[in-house]
């Protein structure tokens, strides 16, 4: 597998573009479009700039764990963690959008337990964070999202 580009790499930026355009698409196909990445389902994730002050929405990857929807913070595998989960961990009240439903929920950062008994799972459900966390020089995030 190559590695995945460190993230001060500029193809950081032409994987921003495409989110956007994935937010647009999926928001006016109600998430019929936009709403999968193999068997892997997604849901827009809001999030609030640290710095910035700024509203921000993405697509991220999702698993459906009961009343909780679980994410994992992997951007690839590259050298740092996504901007959202810092964004996350700074202000965990947030909402998601699956499909044209809006929820909200709070985010936290998966007990080393719970991230072991999740990880399986969300390996099975998109085989690639294997192959991120192998490459990866940082314990990759999962994050819960717990309805409030």
């Amino acid at each position: 597998m190559p590695r995945t580009p460190k993230s001060s790499s500029p193809i950081w930026k032409l994987v921003n573009a495409g989110s956007r355009a994935n937010v647009a698409v999926y928001r006016a196909s109600g998430g019929r479009f936009g709403a999968r990445m193999g068997k892997a389902p997604i849901l827009l994730l809001h999030h609030v700039g640290r710095r910035s002050g700024k509203s921000r929405v993405l697509p991220v990857l999702y698993l459906d764990d009961g009343d909780r929807l679980v994410v994992v913070a992997s951007k690839g595998g590259t050298d740092k963690n996504p901007a959202w989960f810092h964004n996350l961990m700074g202000t965990p009240d947030t909402d998601v959008e699956i499909g044209r439903e809006r929820r909200s929920v709070r985010a936290r950062r998966a007990s080393d337990d719970e991230r072991a008994a999740l990880w399986p799972r969300l390996v099975e459900m998109y085989p690639q964070y294997a192959d991120y966390q192998r490459q990866a020089d940082r314990t990759i995030p999962v994050i819960v999202l717990e309805p409030r």
